[in-house]
């Protein structure tokens, strides 16, 4: 796929290119032979101190993590690629870092379990009969082509490394909204149901929420998109006056930017139904809200973690970068992870790190037959509950759309901020 992504526009629109200016950035790396800092920039999904501590133990690294907001992220690093040294995130983010020529390749080579990666990043599938959903399945986006251009042809080189993934929806609270039947009448429409003016909150993530409200539009049978994954301009018009209608109404209780911010919405009462992810829901469900995770009859919204490194990442750091790459997909990772909703992407690795009745939940969809615990140490399911959606393979068999910067995202992603600021 061809981004019209524009840095220089990319940053006026998003504000950061004063900013920087007065942030002061450490060098690259140290040469120091005791111990190496390796800066990691990401989301608080997965830069958790828990992690931090235990990589910081096993590898004998000094981590230093930046948890930010999914839009200021992706500004930061896109702006300047010395502020970093490994970026953590979604696929969504690497054409836009890829063009900015923020991030460099990294080697197969030099990954310690790339035979293991599933199938669902290097083929877009994670089994044949599945749905490969609109948008950048993680394959079109992996691998680095002779050209240099990104794309699904098999490679020594690739963009990022494949580890968290998972499939996205929204969560609503049963004390208000009734339950629904999953993949019958769960439906995305509900974020845009006349019902629920005044309690909705959407993700302030330009490439995801976009997808959110879309699929919502379409469900409600309000508009229809060609390609849902490739908005044209007529489309994206479409749905923003659709959306610009309904925030006159007091429809939008909120456009949450991080996790904790999602949790604290629900917590406050302040929405019933918003966008979320898989450890906002968890966290919900840890203080004894009742928060049901959709799963849309229309399908899911997709996104793979993605794991980067800064092109200006060299010598000891870049040796720092790789062990903790390795580290992630090496078990202990993938099976703490999976406490909190998301898949790894060589799971059988994670499988034995996990009680069966942990492995039975999150990854078989079977009934819990005992209290599991979150990452937070609160208990997020309980006996007889079975998860939301089923097993990994029904959930990824039904993803309507991946996380993607479209050819259009210039323009949607000035609507977007216009929805934001009317």
């Amino acid at each position: 796929m061809e981004s019209s992504f524009n840095r220089r526009k990319f940053l006026k629109t998003v504000g950061v290119g004063a900013a920087l200016t007065s942030i002061g950035f450490k060098a690259p790396y140290v040469l120091a032979k005791k111990q190496v800092t390796l800066r990691v920039m990401g989301t608080h999904v997965t830069l958790q101190e828990e992690l931090r501590q235990r990589a910081m133990r096993e590898l004998g690294i000094n981590l230093e993590f930046t948890p930010m907001g999914s839009a200021a992220v992706l500004q930061k690093a896109a702006a300047d690629p010395s502020s970093f040294d490994l970026y953590e995130q979604w696929s969504d983010s690497i054409n836009i870092l890829w063009q900015a020529d923020a991030i460099k390749p990294i080697d197969t080579d030099r990954l310690i379990y790339w035979d293991e990666i599933n199938a669902l990043t290097k083929e877009g599938k994670i089994v044949p009969d599945a749905k490969i959903g609109a948008g950048d399945s993680p394959n079109k986006l992996l691998f680095v082509q002779p050209d240099g251009t990104l794309g699904k042809q098999s490679s020594t080189k690739i963009s990022f490394l494949p580890y968290v993934h998972n499939v996205d929806s929204f969560g609503y609270n049963t004390k208000f909204i009734d339950k629904g039947a999953p993949y019958k009448t769960e439906s995305w429409a509900w974020l845009l149901d006349e019902s629920n003016r005044g309690k909705v909150a959407l993700v302030n993530a330009p490439t995801i929420g976009i997808f959110d409200v879309a699929l919502a539009a379409e469900g409600a049978g309000l508009m229809k998109f060609n390609d849902i994954g490739n908005m044209s301009i007529n489309e994206i018009d479409s749905l923003f006056s659709i959306l610009l209608a309904k925030k006159r109404e007091g429809h939008f209780a909120g456009f949450w930017t991080s996790v904790p911010q999602s949790v604290d919405f629900m917590k406050s009462n302040r929405v019933h139904i918003q966008s979320m992810f898989s450890p906002g829901v968890s966290a919900c469900k840890g203080n004894g809200i009742p928060v049901i995770y959709a799963s849309p009859k229309e399908g899911y919204r997709a996104w793979h973690g993605v794991m980067c490194m800064s092109k200006n990442v060299t010598g000891y750091v870049e040796e720092a970068a790789y062990k903790y790459m390795n580290w992630w997909l090496s078990g202990y990772p993938g099976a703490f992870i999976a406490r909190q909703g998301y898949y790894i992407s060589n799971p059988e690795r994670s499988q034995p790190l996990m009680s069966i009745p942990e492995w039975d939940y999150w990854y078989n969809g079977k009934e819990a037959t005992i209290e599991l615990k979150g990452t937070d140490g609160k208990v997020s399911v309980h006996p007889g509950e079975i998860r939301d959606g089923g097993s990994y393979i029904k959930r990824f068999s039904n993803i309507a759309v991946w996380n993607t910067v479209m050819n259009n995202y210039d323009y949607s992603l000035d609507k977007w901020y216009e929805l934001l600021n009317s």
